[in-house]
């Protein structure tokens, strides 16, 4: 057949089924690499969370433990610190210790339920269960911990 010959019907029907199935698979392997990226998103939102989170619980606990010693120094003398009641260190501690473990219970609920939805649409599946969301919930357990612990005046550390 030479090239400017017409096509028949069948070589037609054959070269655009071709065609349709190569956009397809160069669609999906887009849709899989865009799926990926927000994967990684994901895991970079639940990590900026754990960080944030880890913050207010240690900013926290050591405001409560650093002022708690510093009016037991001054009680210890003799002394009285007139800017601070005797649960002032307490209640910011706790206050900070709670917005700390709520950040990072709602980042991890928020992880879990994005890589779910995205698992349902991808080939490949994404397990939830990794590093990132297991960190998130250590996290979360350690301030519900010491949040526990201040408020029943047990404290372990």
């Amino acid at each position: 057949m030479t090239p400017d010959a017409p096509k028949s019907a069948n070589e037609l029907a054959v070269e655009r089924t071709d065609l349709a199935d190569k956009r397809t698979e160069m669609a999906t392997e887009r849709t899989d690499l865009a799926i990926e990226r927000t994967v990684m998103a994901a895991n970079r939102t639940l990590m900026a969370w754990v960080r944030t989170a880890l913050s207010l619980i240690s900013f926290g606990f050591t405001i409560y433990k650093f002022l708690q010693a510093a009016t037991a120094g001054a009680q210890a003398e003799g002394a009285k610190l007139a800017l601070l009641r005797v649960e002032g260190p307490r209640r910011l501690g706790l206050i900070l210790i709670a917005f700390g473990t709520m950040a990072v219970l709602v980042g991890a609920t928020e992880y879990f339920g994005t890589l779910k939805r995205l698992s349902k649409q991808s080939t490949t599946g994404y397990n939830p269960w990794n590093f990132s969301f297991i960190l998130g919930l250590v996290i979360g357990l350690l301030g519900l911990f010491l949040f526990i612990t201040i408020i029943i005046n047990r404290e372990v550390f």
